[in-house]
């Protein structure tokens, strides 16, 4: 894997976390929730190791007994943002963050299908999940810039921001299965080479285990400040 791929996944992931994290501690402390930013900090860097050593000592890449090499790097990141988003601390935290700023963080999408496009020109990638192919998430990436300006100048109803939120998240659902497909499983249904082995290797490995659950983290946490905001 090129040098270069590999810095871009772990600049994006760190730096796309460090923006988040900065809208919740901007807001937590208007909360009066000061250890919640440290909670979440503390969560972050244990998810972040765990994660690491499951890539680099060869358990994520076993697929010999898949589904259990996949299965903690789905759920676990899932259930922990259910429980932060529904939580009672984590709805005073998040209804006090603009909902611009929600959207706007989903920019990350778009710089996530340039790399995946660079390893698929490496060969390291099957062609189905870029843009050249069956993965179309790269419009959540581009449109999330402009949803967040017409937020922020009000020229879009919260009707209209949800039917984006939802049409994104099928967006992700959709490259997610087609990723799971593309694995050297009994469920793969895409036969093109090379297997989609590439995001258990790290650091891409960071993609399904921390990227993505961060795209639909952000659509529960935008849904959900709209359904208190009504």
């Amino acid at each position: 894997m090129h040098i270069m791929i590999s810095a871009g996944f772990i600049l994006l992931t760190i730096g796309s976390y460090a923006l988040l994290l900065t809208e919740i501690k901007k807001v937590a402390n208007t909360a009066q929730k000061p250890r919640f930013t440290v909670g979440f900090l503390v969560g972050l860097v244990i998810w972040i190791l765990f994660t690491s050593i499951w890539s680099l000592t060869g358990r994520m890449s076993n697929f010999a007994i898949f589904p259990l090499n996949m299965v903690p790097v789905l759920v676990i990141p899932l259930i922990a943002v259910l429980v932060f988003v529904f939580s009672k601390t984590g709805r005073e935290v998040l209804v006090r963050i603009p909902i611009e700023n929600i959207v706007r963080l989903q920019a990350f999408r778009f710089f996530v299908e340039l790399l995946l496009w660079a390893l698929y020109l490496g060969g390291e990638a099957p062609v189905q999940m870029t843009f050249g192919g069956r993965n179309w998430d790269v419009l959540s990436g581009i449109s999330a810039p402009i949803v967040a300006f017409l937020v922020a100048k009000g020229k879009i109803s919260t009707t209209g921001v949800v039917i984006w939120n939802l049409l994104c998240l099928g967006l992700l659902i959709n490259i997610v299965s087609v990723a799971i497909l593309s694995m050297p499983t009994p469920l793969r249904v895409f036969m093109n080479d090379p297997s989609n082995t590439i995001v258990t290797r790290f650091p891409v490995s960071w993609l399904p285990a921390l990227l993505v659950p961060l795209a639909y983290g952000l659509h529960f946490i935008s849904l959900r400040q709209l359904s208190l905001k009504r």
